[in-house]
């Protein structure tokens, strides 16, 4: 018992850690484009569960909201309303094999030098003090943010802002050969040009004999 309230953190972490490689196998090696949509879903959700563990919270909720909450429903519904030939698509498929171990092997080899650089002396990186019980990531991230970083905040959201406006005028070009709607238009019609009121006699049909 005391071992396990010692090393809880470690045990959760270790845990997490095995389904998050669970889960990021069957993404490569599930048949189904949904099942593999899925089960990256739970690669992130275990993903930002490691990264509270690590006192990360702010990139744990930013991880759940977007990613999770946003971008793989967009998946999931492009995937379903696609019509998509799983055996046509998994052709060929082989000869990704190689540059894809490539790849990953020099990523592994990167977050070994990275992660065992300290434990085996190579970088001499101090290891970080234990945080006070009241600590926020979030708390300290904000004032960073809005403070020392404030000025690349905001010129950082006056370019999204530019690329959205953008992208709307480089969507709602206006062609010959569609129809479209000015509401500008719409806002001053009145009721004397769209309703007319006609006055007619009523009929009154004479009844048969």
């Amino acid at each position: 018992m005391t071992f396990l309230t010692t090393h809880f953190a470690s045990i959760l972490f270790y845990a997490f850690a095995g389904v998050l490689l669970l889960a990021a196998l069957r993404v490569i090696t599930a048949r189904n484009p949904v099942h593999a949509a899925l089960f990256l879903v739970l690669a992130f959700a275990t993903a930002s569960a490691l990264w509270m563990l690590l006192e990360a919270e702010f990139l744990a909720i930013a991880l759940v909201l977007v990613y999770v909450g946003a971008v793989m429903v967009l998946f999931l519904f492009v995937i379903m309303m696609l019509d998509i030939n799983i055996t046509r698509l998994r052709q060929g498929h082989l000869d990704y094999l190689v540059p894809g171990l490539i790849v990953a092997g020099i990523m592994v080899t990167e977050m070994t030098m990275v992660l065992g650089g300290r434990k085996f002396g190579l970088l001499d990186v101090p290891v970080p003090a234990p945080r006070e019980a009241g600590y926020s990531n979030t708390r300290d991230l904000g004032l960073v943010l809005y403070t020392d970083y404030v000025y690349a905040f905001e010129i950082a959201a006056v370019i999204l802002l530019v690329a959205i406006v953008a992208a709307i005028a480089l969507t709602l070009r206006q062609r010959k050969d569609t129809k479209f709607q000015d509401p500008a238009l719409q806002v001053l019609v009145r009721r004397q040009d769209r309703v007319r009121i006609v006055t007619m006699p009523a009929d009154n049909p004479e009844k048969p004999s």
